[in-house]
This record gives structure tokens, sequence and C-alpha cells, in this order.
């Protein structure tokens, strides 16, 4: 896992000569492409590389997780025993391929030679034997570029799921590229700048991909390729979600067909050269998935072996869990009761409000997200806990997307989110509320009517098969709805504040085939017992606990301190102050005073998050100083 950068341009040469080195004499131009590299540092603790050549500058950074000795990247075609021979081809990738051993089988017979065991050259042989056909042979999470200098041409790729960051802007004569976008603002011609259209991409909450909420960025599309050569720039998607007859005939077969897609994308994430560890909330998704490395791994390494797995929790939560409709219990207990059963050496992260308040915790979480919507305590406590796991491990494996793939979510079955004509989430989480924008500012974003066109739109793009029932039809939208939209932003959380920690995370839950197999489940099957994620439990039925195993859905947890609470609040009463004046422009102080007299002990935490909001604002106007232009 790592960050990559790079600068194209027909216009003028990003280095002056053909390079793979950093030599005193390129300094002029190649400290252009060094600053964008050097802003994904986080992402890349272990090494760091540069490419030039005429028309264009690629740069890495490295998280070295397989073979760490080679896969030095950017990374070219050029024949190691001829230093002379000429670089056709330049490669830098982010990322795992967990087939690379097969197509290292095939590429080998069909005459390639290889320099290292790293999927990096697997990827870039790959390009080598099937140019741009070669997203049909790739499993994995990844993001990459390929600098095509026999055509001149910049290919970019994203993962079918979009695990991976990848972000461009077109400059004068070219176009810059990174897995966030602050590495392009590191280029001179590329300057962060919101105008009404990003605001509502950010405050809309309808998680779209392609737009940013910065002006002129864009991402790859999940599935994505983007195409940028001496015409211009095109885009298409190689992989999309298809609606198709399920295959398989009752409940035991189905449940077979799901156990084997878990089963090999578990086994298949597993590999690495370095340690790795889970992520074990105590909740069905995460523990289904632990038990299922934890068993592959007794099996390479014998029964001895122990997978070490990590939970979070708060100082108060004993004494102060609160209930809400997004979380039904405590997760210790099940979490320490799973790692017990299933025989992995766990750990529990406790954190106290002192932590989750510490300025520079806040302000390395909001650098990290490049955006001022998060999720306050939450993120901060994620970023802590992948700092403790970072200590011990650079690869952890987390149950993200369960709920999205087996209908975990509570809108799967609320009445009013299946007769709602608005997005979901927008009725269980209550996080629209949270979005206090000042009056004139949202009299300009129209926040309400773009969200309603983006829904409608949303809608539009779900594949449906012929005859289908209306509550199949409609269990259909709202699971299309969750893949390529919720999904999107708590991935998004997860890729940047564990890339931040300098550690990577693998999503076995998102594997494609697994995705499209249950994407096609009809409802009987989904919820054939009853409750959510049917199928899922009945995987689990020897792998995890019986109270995991019914315990009802939990979401990550917050903390409930009256010490955070006001904490929170003078913070932002510290964000709304005379020096913080673009934040008054920004939000309705109406709004926030009644949260900011609220007795800390009675703050609840749907009125918690407008305050989070604030301070993240203000943090993020005073990281990135952007333009704004509504």
């Amino acid at each position: 896992m790592c960050g990559i950068t790079g600068w194209i341009s027909y216009r003028e040469a990003p280095c002056t000569q053909p390079a793979r080195t950093t030599e005193a004499a390129q300094a002029p131009r190649t400290s252009v492409i060094e600053r964008m590299t050097a802003a994904l540092a986080a992402r890349g603790p272990d090494a760091s590389g540069v490419w030039c050549g005429p028309h264009a500058a690629l740069g890495h950074r490295r998280l070295a997780v397989l073979d760490p000795e080679g896969g030095a990247q950017p990374m070219t075609d050029r024949d190691p025993a001829d230093p002379s021979s000429p670089q056709n081809v330049v490669l830098t990738y982010s990322g795992e391929i967990y087939n690379h051993h097969a197509l290292r089988r095939r590429l080998r017979a069909r005459g390639h030679r290889f320099t290292t065991r790293s999927d990096t050259e697997v990827v870039l042989r790959a390009y080598l034997e099937w140019g741009d056909g070669l997203t049909a042979h790739l499993e994995g999470m990844y993001a990459f570029a390929v600098w095509d200098a026999r055509a001149e041409r910049l290919l970019l790729v994203r993962d079918r799921l979009g695990v991976k960051p990848l972000f461009f802007a077109e400059v004068p004569g070219g176009l810059v590229f990174g897995s966030e976008p602050k590495a392009l603002f590191a280029h001179p011609a590329c300057r962060p700048r919101i105008d009404a259209r990003g605001m509502r991409e950010a405050y809309g909450l309808v998680f779209g991909s392609g737009e940013t909420l910065w002006s002129g960025v864009r991402e790859v599309l999940p599935g994505g390729v983007a195409v940028f050569d001496r015409g211009g720039l095109a885009e298409y998607v190689y992989w999309r979600l298809e609606a198709r007859p399920h295959p398989d005939d009752g409940v035991d077969a189905t449940v077979d067909a799901v156990r084997a897609h878990l089963d090999r994308a578990a086994r298949s994430q597993l590999e690495a050269d370095v340690p790795l560890c889970a992520l074990l909330s105590g909740g069905l998704d995460s523990t289904v998935l632990t038990a299922l490395l934890a068993d592959e791994l007794r099996v390479r390494e014998g029964p001895a072996a122990r997978l070490r797995s990590y939970a979070v929790d708060y100082s108060d939560q004993v004494e102060r869990f609160t209930g809400d409709v997004l979380r039904t219990g405590h997760d210790t207990p099940y979490a320490a009761e799973a790692g017990a059963f299933i025989g992995t050496d766990h750990r529990l992260v406790v954190l106290d409000p002192r932590d989750l308040l510490d300025p520079a915790h806040r302000a390395a979480v909001v650098a990290a997200r490049d955006s001022p919507i998060g999720v306050g305590d939450m993120d901060t406590s994620l970023y802590l806990l992948f700092g403790e796991m970072a200590r011990h491990s650079k690869v952890a494996l987390s149950g993200e997307a369960a709920d999205e793939v087996f209908g975990g979510y509570p809108w799967f079955r609320s009445p009013a989110a299946l007769a709602a004509e608005t997005f979901p989430w927008m009725l269980v989480t209550g996080d629209e509320a949270a979005v206090p924008l000042h009056p004139a500012l949202a009299a300009t974003l129209r926040v309400g009517e773009f969200r309603a066109d983006t829904y409608r739109a949303a809608l539009a793009a779900v594949p449906h098969l012929d005859g289908e029932t209306p509550a199949r039809h409609r269990r259909r939208e709202l699971q299309h709805l969750s893949l390529t939209r919720w999904l999107r932003q708590l991935l998004h959380r997860k890729d940047r504040l564990s890339m931040a920690q300098g550690l990577e995370v693998r999503v076995p839950y998102c594997d494609h085939r697994l995705v499209e197999y249950a994407f096609n489940v009809p409802p009987s099957l989904q919820d054939f017992d009853g409750r959510e994620k049917s199928l899922l439990r009945a995987v689990g039925a020897r792998l995890a606990p019986h109270s995991v195993l019914h315990r009802p859905k939990n979401h990550y947890p917050a903390t409930h301190h009256p010490a955070y609470n006001r904490g929170l609040q003078d913070m932002a009463r510290d964000a709304l102050a005379a020096g913080q004046g673009r934040v008054r422009d920004l939000v309705d102080e109406r709004v926030i005073k009644t949260v900011l007299d609220t007795p800390p002990e009675h703050l609840r935490w749907g009125h918690r998050l407008r305050l989070e909001r604030v301070v993240d604002l203000a943090l993020w106007l005073d990281h990135h100083r952007p333009e704004l232009a509504f």
C-alpha cells in the first residue's frame, strides 16, 4: 500500500532530462514532483522514488508489504541487465493484487521474465501483455498510473469497488494525479478552490463518485479508467454491478456459495511479508472474518499460530453507554468473547476524552481526510487505534462492506426508508441535521434540490431484471445505493485514517465476486431466518460464539463522557470566535448556540455532531486555506 502521484505535460518538460534519480542538476524542475510526492509521505513511510521523462514525472511513496527488498517504484520496463536500454513504460502503483501468483505464472508462460517477487511487477508485465485490457485479469484493491512513452499516453486505473483512491485534475498543457488531493495541491497550477457545486457535494451527503468537493478535481471512478494523451482526457468504466438471475437453488446452496466466496477472499488477502492483524469489534462481520483468517493462519503456520486482533473502547463506556438507533450495546465484552472463542491475541485500545480532544489529533485527522465532513470523535478514535496497530503491524484486515453486501442496515427493513424518496441513510442516521449551513449559503446551495436530483439519477443507474416484484425492485435499489454510495464514504474514511498512520487495511467483503453474487440473491434468501444478514450468520454458525451471532447490528462506538462534550463545546466556541471569521459565514450560529448552551451531560450524539462539524470546518479552513468561490 502506497501513495502515488504524477504530472503529465505536453507544454513543458516536467524534468530537464529522463532519469529515475533526483540529481541536483534537475532540482529546479524535479522539485515540483518531489513536493507532490512528499505530500503523501504518511502513505509510504518506507521509501520514496521519482521518475522523470520528457513529458512525464511520476512519484511514489512506499509502504513495503510484499517483497520489501524488491518492488521499488516507480517501476519501468528497462532490462535490468542493460542499464542503457529504453524505459518505454513506467508504473506507479498502490494496493494489492491478490491473484498475483496466478498471473505471474500465466505471464511467465507467455515469455515474461521477472526480477522481483512483488505484485507491482506483475501489474507492469500485465500491461505490457494486455495493454488497457489488463483490468480484466486483476483481483484486488488498487490504484495505479501507467505512463507509456511510446504513445505519450497516461493510463489511470482504480479497483472495482473503489477501495483505493485516485484523484486527478487538468492543468495548463497537461494533468496531475495523486492518491490524495493534497498531492495535486503541491503543484503550482492546482490550488485548493471550493465553488457552490463542491459545497453541494460535501454537504449533500449523497456520496457520489467522480466529482469532488474541490473545484476541478475529480476521482477516477470505482471500476474506472481515465486515459490522457495529446488528444485530451477520456474516461470509462470496466466494471459495474449487473442484475443477473440467482444461479443457486435454495438456502443451503446459497450459503455454501457465500461461504466459498468469503473463504477464498479471506485466504487470498492474508498474504504479507510483514506482520498483520485484524480489527475485531465483537460484531458479526468482523468476528466471522477474523475466524476465517485465524483458521487459515493456523493452516499455514501451525496450530500454535495466533492472529493478533484489536478493538477500541472509551474510558467511560462501562458506566455511561447510551444506546441509540445506531448503537445497541457495548462492544468490548463481545470482542473479548469473540477473541477467546477464535483464539486470537486480542488487544483492547482504551481512549479517554483527553486523547479525543487533543488539538494535534483533531488537526491530523482533518488533514488526512482533506474534507470538513467527518464524524468527530469516531474519526479521531479510529485514527488513534490505527496508530497503535501500526506499532506492531503494517497490514490489518477489516469487516467493512458486510452490511452493504448482506443487507445489514436498518434501512433495508425500515418501512419509512423503504417508502422514502431520498437516500435511505437520511432517515436513519440523522446526519442531515448535523450540517447547520448559514441561511444565506443554504439559499445559494439549495442542497435539498441537489439531493433530490441526485437521488433520481442514482435510481436510474440501478440495474434490474424483467418481472421483478416491487419488493425485489426496491431491495435492489437500496442495496445498489448502499454499495455504490454509502460504502464510498466508509472506504474513504478507512483508507485516509489508516494510511495517515502508515497502516494498510484490506477489506475482504469488497471482493468483487462476492459482491456480484450477493447483489443477485433474492430477498427471501437474503433474510431467510427473518433477520438481517441471514447468509453471513449461517456462514458463521461454527465460527463465532452464539452471543455474537445473534446480537443486533451495532455501529462504531462513540464516547458518552461529559468531559468530552464540554471540551467539544469549548472547541466549537473557539471556532466561532473572531479569529475564525470564515466559519461564521458558513454555519448557522443560531442552531449552534442551542447546542453550545446544552448542559454537557445532556448533549445527545446527534446534536453533538453539529459541533464536531463546526470544529472540523475551522480546522479544514485553517489547514488548506481554500479559495471560497460562491
